[in-house]
């Protein structure tokens, strides 16, 4: 108890002592004096201050009403946000509440040295219901499917809607749940088969934005199974499929 106080008195002798010394620097010399001092105690409050705002940013946005999260990973260098803008525009004209969220920013590459943090920052976007639906080319569409995260468009879309896609080859079958290894291929045998992705390859907007220099790669459109929102990713197939 002794030495507990005797702390507590060397701190507040400490204190009024750097307190003195302030009053007699100038300002410029109160900020160096509180710097070299004090500079680790300041950094850890501004850290600790940038987590808490950050965390409280977090659980505010997750509280507001969203009606769609889409993440967009195309192979091209053209700017695509103009066409995600009248898209949004023309969704929220109907007076419907809720933003539309588009993460244009999740990059998905087997070969990059980095695939598993990418893969596991797609996963616990999946997982945690802040994807509704998923623009991309080969690499994400096969890891959607090898973690069973694309929704069976025969099950989830109205019957025009499907009977529409299929009728022009839209539809794309292929096997979900299927073990992968590191670069994504599969071995083909087992698996959920279906139809899970809808081919935008020759839509308006495959032809303006899908540049690959991959050959013939398709452009796939699919919806996350969890989601919420499924009457606006059947407004969204409507308008990319065009």
């Amino acid at each position: 108890m002794a030495q507990k106080n005797h702390n507590h008195t060397s701190i507040q002798q400490e204190l009024c002592r750097d307190f003195n010394t302030l009053k007699r620097l100038s300002r410029k010399q109160q900020l160096i004096f509180l710097w070299d001092y004090y500079k680790w105690r300041i950094l850890v409050c501004i850290c600790t201050i940038a987590a808490v705002f950050s965390f409280a940013r977090i659980l505010w946005e997750g509280q507001k009403p969203c009606r769609l999260r889409i993440c967009v990973v195309l192979d091209t260098e053209y700017d695509c946000s103009s066409w995600f803008s009248s898209f949004t525009e023309e969704l929220q004209s109907d007076g419907n509440p809720g933003s539309v969220d588009i993460n244009f920013d999740q990059g998905f590459d087997r070969k990059n040295p980095y695939n598993h943090i990418q893969e596991m920052e797609i996963l616990t976007t999946v997982s945690s219901g802040l994807m509704d639906a998923a623009v991309c080319g080969e690499d994400l569409y096969r890891y959607l499917l090898s973690i069973n995260a694309c929704l069976s468009l025969k099950q989830g879309l109205s019957a025009d809607l499907y009977e529409s896609l299929e009728s022009s080859g839209r539809l794309v079958y292929d096997r979900a749940d299927l073990r992968a290894d590191e670069y994504g291929a599969g071995d083909g045998a087992g698996g959920i088969g279906g139809y899970y992705a809808v081919d935008l390859t020759e839509s308006k907007f495959g032809q303006l934005y899908h540049q690959t220099g991959k050959g013939q790669e398709l452009l796939y459109m699919v919806i996350i199974s969890n989601t919420e929102h499924l009457a606006d990713c059947e407004c969204f197939i409507r308008a990319m499929a065009e």
